[in-house]
């Protein structure tokens, strides 16, 4: 280049304009079609190729030239001598040969449509469970953004670094990362991927989502979503009601029902409230709350032997039924061959499985169901309010209800209100009785201490034989064998000392001729009081035959106790058990009871009872 050239200033170069086509075109018609040949023409740079244009070194001033970017040689590196392409690569292209039988796979940009999202949702479930158990130690941090995420997607640094962020996550340390790992690891656990049971897998759940939350709450809105969800598909030992309350959940999931209670549902639709009644207060709410749920059980099974179905006569027949999928937004494959069965979350709010296949239906309970309901909830109060002997009575008025059911009953010779109580008799009977466990392994023990005992009451009866006068046409053994009773077996010896007693005396007397008879008595008859003895002396006796537990109970109502049943609970003794003890020994004693059926003293008694207690 001369002097002159280098000290040349560039000119102005004026683009030429736009040329006609072949077909006559120009403008936009034109640049489009060049357009359209330059795609054409264009090759992939993802081999890191690319030019670089270099100015000033080329004849025509202000046009540059074409230089290739020099590329660095590369030695081929050989799988088995590098320490991260061994058996961890391996491995992943094991699990990515999985994909090969479905056709969706490589479109990843239709991840909204359905039958996409079906096909990777079963990829994923099977590349999963065939990672399930891997756990990795990758030291980089590689990020990863996805809808949808899962394995295929995934590069091989992508994947070491969500394996080793698991790694940490299962054994309770868990991090920030990106939240497309997050959700990954979310879709393993509604899957089921890595646990053992369902149960476990929602613990895991619940584990991870308080811990993350804090990181980055977007999980939020998809978990509370996704729970309710995890308690229709999986069938758990608890209720999801009972979940809710557990983990202070109740605001997320307003008017929610015990999925494996029908009378909570059915309480909730009723016409009658018995929760707002005096009767449920918190001492009787576990009793209440098992016999409405008795009844309902029992009528349910009376009603269905008679062909009749219970729920229908409450809940009117379903407008609409729509196909349900579990967990929607997630992907999730349908992998658990399930029962046909009914889930109900709410008062409208219903799931259906049948033949393995999800339904959704709201639930309206009808008119005539909520006065049938209400009916026989009033109606199981009432007769467990009889039995229980509670001061205030409550009638449920049949002739109120309006329902088809009640006509069919009848034609086939059933009362609902007998049903209904019977039902209640029959819990409250099972509820209230005492059961006595006997330990047999430890019987022999139990009757070498009885044997002991038995020798130190044994009285030697041979040297009080001469103080007794026998009015006797027999001889003395065939007197003792007369009088003699049979020890009561070993079982019954574990029993309270009253209730042996009791069983004692039940025992039948031998028959004994009256012609043919033999008793004994001592030589100084005792005097049996007449009409005139003092009746103090009766009030002495009753005091000395009363328990120091009975004693104290009308020491208590004297003293101004408004409830003997507080008394009672605070002993440990059932109410009617107290109150009968009392009141038997006193008619033994002065030939009357001293409390009435509201456990109170008789006000004609209440000084005798004074004197008697001190």
């Amino acid at each position: 280049m001369s002097e002159n050239e280098e000290h040349k200033k560039y000119e102005p170069f004026k683009i030429p304009g736009r040329q006609p086509n072949r077909n006559g075109e120009s403008g936009r018609g034109a640049q489009q079609a060049g357009q359209d040949a330059l795609s054409k023409s264009e090759t992939s740079l993802t081999d890191g190729m690319f030019y670089e244009i270099e100015y000033g070194s080329h004849p025509i001033p202000g046009v540059g030239r074409f230089v290739r970017k020099p590329q660095q040689i590369v030695k081929p590196v050989n799988p088995e001598s590098s320490p991260e392409s061994d058996e961890i690569r391996g491995l992943f292209v094991r699990m990515r040969d999985i994909a090969r039988a479905y056709r969706a796979v490589h479109d990843f940009s239709r991840f909204f449509d359905r039958r996409v999202q079906s096909e990777n949702a079963a990829i994923f479930y099977k590349q999963g469970m065939f990672m399930k158990d891997f756990s990795d130690d990758f030291p980089e941090k590689v990020p990863f953004s996805q809808y949808y995420p899962y394995y295929q997607m995934m590069g091989y640094k992508q994947l070491r670094t969500y394996f080793t962020w698991r790694t940490e996550v299962r054994k309770g340390n868990v991090s920030d990362t990106s939240l497309s790992y997050a959700f990954l690891y979310i879709y393993e656990l509604l899957n089921n991927i890595g646990v053992e049971t369902p149960q476990e897998g929602l613990e895991k759940l619940m584990f991870f989502w308080k811990a993350f939350r804090p990181i980055n709450n977007t999980v939020d809105k998809y978990i509370l979503k996704w729970l309710k969800d995890y308690y229709v598909y999986y069938e758990l030992p608890h209720s999801f009601k009972e979940f809710v309350t557990a983990n202070d959940l109740t605001e997320h999931y307003p008017g929610i029902v015990d999925t494996k209670d029908d009378f909570d549902l059915f309480c909730a639709v009723s016409k009658y409230n018995f929760r707002k009644s005096s009767f449920f207060t918190d001492d009787r709410k576990e009793l209440i709350t098992g016999c409405l749920r008795f009844v309902t059980d029992r009528l349910r099974q009376i009603l269905s032997e008679n062909g009749i179905d219970f729920y229908k006569t409450i809940f009117s027949p379903p407008r609409k039924i729509s196909e349900w999928t579990p967990f929607g937004g997630a992907l999730f494959y349908n992998w658990l061959n399930q029962p046909d069965r009914r889930v109900i979350l709410s008062a409208n709010e219903m799931y259906v499985c049948s033949r393995n296949r999800w339904k959704f239906s709201k639930l309206v309970a009808s008119e005539d169901g909520r006065q049938l309901i209400g009916y026989v909830t009033k109606q199981a109060e009432s007769a467990l309010r009889n039995i229980t002997k509670y001061k205030y009575k409550l009638t449920a008025d049949i002739n109120m209800v309006e329902h088809p059911v009640l006509g069919e009953l009848r034609r086939k010779g059933l009362s609902l209100e007998a049903l209904i109580n019977d039902a209640v008799k029959e819990y409250y009977r099972e509820a209230t009785k005492i059961v006595v466990k006997v330990d047999f392994s430890k019987l022999s023990l139990i009757r070498r201490e009885a044997l002991a005992t038995q020798e130190k009451l044994t009285v030697d009866e041979v040297d009080k034989v001469d103080e007794l006068k026998m009015l006797t046409v027999d001889e003395p053994e065939e007197q003792l064998s007369l009088v003699e009773k049979k020890p009561l077996p070993v079982e019954e010896q574990l029993l309270p000392v009253e209730e042996q007693l009791s069983l004692a005396e039940d025992q039948p007397l031998p028959v004994m001729d009256a012609d043919n008879f033999t008793f004994a008595v001592p030589k100084e008859m005792p005097v049996i009081a007449d009409d005139t003895s003092s009746i103090s002396d009766e009030w002495e006796a009753l005091r000395n035959a009363l328990s120091e537990t009975e004693i104290r109970a009308l020491s208590a109502l004297l003293n101004g106790e408004k409830s003997l049943k507080k008394f009672a609970d605070e002993c440990r003794i059932m109410l009617e058990v107290l109150a009968d003890g009392i009141n038997e020994k006193a008619m033994d004693y002065i030939g009357d009871g001293l409390l009435d059926e509201e456990f109170e003293i008789y006000e004609d008694y209440k000084d005798h009872i004074k004197g008697m207690v001190g």
